[in-house]
């Protein structure tokens, strides 16, 4: 099943190419690389005229180009040469007129993430070079509230407009209702391409994004290579693949403030509203460094999700929170199938290598139980852990069929913790802990061969 899956998804994606393209560089329509001179304009004239020929490659020279908000139209690539760095204006005003947006899974009108796109084809962002966000607990980060990244009583924060979209969506008011931006403080993401379609984004290294860094949104064909992601802020994951199919994310290496890699799917009446699960994704050959997850699914996931694959893959580091990371409860809900983790190295993870959460954030309160459904774990070697296994779930909605096949965990401080699984197959299955500790609560047809 996992082969045939991964042939599947393989099949199904078509990486774009833009060799036979016209190429124009910026500095042709004014660009200045000095770090201070103001390009908005420059790139919005670059991308209009090469749209109106039909698209093409609109190539960033060596320097420092400052902008505000890059929207990226049909059969554009924006391509960063080695050297070329593009910083991204401080001041959110620049981030106005709102656009259509989706915030932590809730559709709305919001700040303009940084690079944009609608309803667009073709579109790419490659090259050598560095999109700096230019984020810091100066400007967009301490909007989190936090006081570790900057906040204090005297500040604004985002937690009445979070508050307040969350309430608009529950309610079902209408997403033109929905207006946010000027006079409030929801921090967009840094690349967020929205209903779009033949995306690829390599090469490139993202640093100091707002929040959620790269951020598909009910998008298909999907190509993620070679990237490098160090972001280190509040809300900031790495990668936030949402209501999205068919995606490769290969070669790239994150290290963020939040979760690396993420699936999801929408939030609560609104995820479910829309109705668009996140499938047929393939991660390969990545590296994860610190994070909430390495690989993480939800907590934005009532659309669902399904046919996942994590392979041939790096975690290692002691501010790395879990490895394998489930997280939902009765609000949030969603049907999730089909995840396979395929030869993974874990040198160190600071808490799980697997775990599934039913009681994430306002834990057991809602009428959506979740559904998890055949996880497979193989060839999953990790060294150092405080949990192997640490699963909670329902009763009434137990995790089914959850496999773990030739793995190997090593200098698990606390053993595994496993509440509410229904058929877990457990084959060839070495561990070595400090404390020999193994939590069981109502598990059906428990094998361990």
């Amino acid at each position: 099943m996992y082969e045939e899956l991964k042939n599947k998804i393989l099949n199904n994606i078509h990486k774009i190419d833009f060799q036979n393209c016209i190429k124009i560089s910026l500095e042709d329509f004014g660009a200045r690389g000095d770090g201070s001179y103001d390009n908005t304009n420059i790139f919005k004239n670059a991308i209009d005229y090469c749209y109106q020929l039909g698209g093409g490659v609109i190539e960033v020279p060596e320097g420092v180009f400052l902008t505000g908000p890059i929207h990226l139209k049909n059969n554009i690539n924006l391509f960063l040469n080695k050297n070329s760095t593009i910083k991204f204006i401080d001041d959110p005003k620049k981030y106005l007129p709102s656009v259509f947006t989706r915030w932590e899974g809730v559709e709305c009108y919001n700040y303009s993430p940084f690079i944009y796109s609608y309803q667009a084809k073709n579109i790419a962002i490659t090259g050598e070079g560095t999109l700096d966000g230019n984020c810091n607990n100066t400007n967009w980060w301490y909007w989190c509230g936090k006081e570790e990244y900057g906040w204090n009583s005297g500040l604004p924060n985002q937690n009445e407009d979070r508050r307040r979209l969350f309430h608009m969506a529950e309610e079902g008011l209408p997403v033109e209702e929905r207006v946010f931006g000027s006079g409030s403080y929801l921090r967009p993401s840094f690349i967020q391409l929205y209903k779009s379609e033949n995306i690829l984004v390599e090469g490139i290294k993202i640093i100091n994004s707002p929040m959620w860094c790269v951020h598909p949104v009910l998008s298909k064909n999907i190509v993620i290579k070679g990237v490098t992601i160090e972001s280190l802020g509040p809300n900031n994951d790495g990668i936030d693949i949402e209501s999205c199919e068919n995606v490769l994310i290969e070669d790239s290496f994150l290290n963020n403030g939040d979760d690396c890699i993420v699936i999801k799917s929408g939030r609560n009446a609104d995820g479910r509203r829309i109705g668009v699960p996140t499938k047929n994704v393939l991660v390969r050959n990545c590296e994860m460094k610190d994070g909430h997850g390495g690989l993480v699914i939800g907590s934005e996931i009532s659309g669902g999700a399904k046919d996942i694959i994590i392979e041939n893959s790096i975690m290692d580091s002691p501010n790395l929170d879990e490895a394998i990371r489930f997280k939902t409860n009765s609000l949030r809900g969603g049907n999730i199938e089909n995840i396979y983790a395929i030869n993974i190295k874990i040198n160190q993870v600071k808490n799980s290598v697997l775990k599934i959460d039913y009681y994430y954030e306002e834990a057991d309160v809602g009428e959506y139980d979740p559904t998890i459904k055949n996880v497979y774990l193989e060839n999953i070697v990790s060294m150092k852990s405080t949990y192997g296994m640490l699963i909670k779930a329902y009763k009434r909605a137990p995790v089914e069929q959850l496999q773990i096949i030739n793995c190997d965990f090593r200098d698990i401080s606390l053993g595994h913790h496993i509440e509410y699984v229904r058929e877990i197959n457990f084959v060839n299955l070495i561990i070595e802990k400090q404390k020999l500790d193994m939590k069981v609560k109502n598990i059906e047809l428990f094998n361990f061969y």
